[in-house]
Formats: C-alpha cells, structure tokens, sequence
C-alpha cells in the first residue's frame, strides 16, 4: 500500500462527538453552563412576560423548584386568587358605582370607554348608560342581494342603491328604446331586449321591483 497517495489526502474524518462545539443561539443563562438555552421558563413575580433560557436539563431543574406565589403571606395569596377570579379588575359595591351614582343624583353618566375592541361592529349606534340599552341614530340596513339580483340590475344598468322605482323608470325606459316599434321594424336589439325584460323578471321575483 503506497501511503503517499493523493486518495488519502482527500479523506476527512468526523470530529469527536465530546469536542466542544460553538453556539450559534442564546445561551443557557445557569451559571455554570453553556449549552444551547432553548427553552423558556418564568422569571417569576412583578415579572411577567420575562423568562430565562435554560437548556434542556436546567429547565427541568428550575421548572421543579419553581413557585410563583414564593414569598407570599396565606392571606396574600388568598387574596391574589381571589382577584383572579374577576382578572383584577377593579368592582364596586351595590349603588356604588361611579355612573349609576351620577344617574340617581340627575347628573349626565359619563360615556363610558370600552376597553375591547368591537370588530363587528355590535355596538355601534349602541348607548349603554342607565343600565338599559337604546339604538342612537341607527343607519337603515340595506337589503342583500343575491348573485342573480346583482346580475338583473347590471343589465338594466343600475347599482344597488337603485329603488324600486327606479328601478321601474329604467326599465320602461330601455324597452321602449330597444322595442322594435321604437327602431322602425329592426329586430336587431330583440335579444337586448330579452335580456331586459328576464332582468325585470328577476328583480320583481325578489320583491324589488
């Protein structure tokens, strides 16, 4: 076997697995070691939202040990669980409240701010005070139409603002243009006109016309 052969420079061998290997991501924040910190765990108290990164082993240790009411009175932790329940929001007693107060002594309740957000809309023209709900300057619902309603009025040239009658001037208007009477005897517009009178047909169907 001649050892001085090229082949041989071309061999490359696997480096041991106990070599120590640099860490491209966060680090394990335990003092003592250096491990990949992939996982998350709680800092604890008057700390929410912030977390160590420990590896996989250290997480385990710190997740065993961990105790968020640490430090805490029984009546301390009573109490926190017992806000829990409402999720700490402030209440007040019967006839306490700052807006029915201000009701019974005849002063106008201050608009209230709700703190969600309303994506549909349900609450719009809503006025809640007094305990009793009223509909406030209410937009008129406009009606849906349906694919074959949106079509009928395209064809009659129309939108879906358009009333019933307008809906009946257009279409009086467009059979007496394209009528053959109307175009001397030509016959060239009947299938126009087919279309109209069908569109009409549809929209009164569908009580709009």
């Amino acid at each position: 076997m001649n050892l001085n052969s090229p082949f041989f420079d071309r061999i490359r061998i696997k480096p041991a697995c106990d070599e120590p290997q640099e860490v491209t991501g966060p680090v394990c924040e335990h003092p003592t070691c250096r491990l990949p910190g992939e996982f998350r765990a709680p800092k604890g108290r008057e700390a929410e939202g912030k977390y160590w990164k420990f590896c996989l082993n250290h997480v385990r240790e710190y997740n065993a040990s961990y105790n968020y009411f640490a430090g805490m009175s029984d009546n301390a932790v009573q109490a926190f669980q017992k806000d829990a329940i409402i999720g700490h929001r402030p209440t007040w007693a019967m006839g306490v409240n700052p807006t029915g107060k201000a009701a019974e002594d005849g002063e106008a309740p201050k608009a209230r701010e709700w703190a969600y957000s309303d994506p549909l809309g349900v609450l719009d023209g809503q006025d809640f005070t007094q305990g009793r709900r009223r509909r406030v300057d209410a937009a008129p619902k406009r009606p849906r139409y349906t694919g074959a309603a949106r079509r009928a009025l395209d064809v009659l040239g129309l939108d879906e603002t358009a009333d019933g009658p307008a809906i009946k001037a257009q279409y009086k208007s467009l059979v007496k243009r394209f009528h053959p009477d109307a175009n001397g005897g030509d016959r060239s517009f009947e299938e126009r006109l087919r279309d109209i009178i069908k569109a009409h047909d549809i929209l009164k169907t569908a009580g709009l016309a």
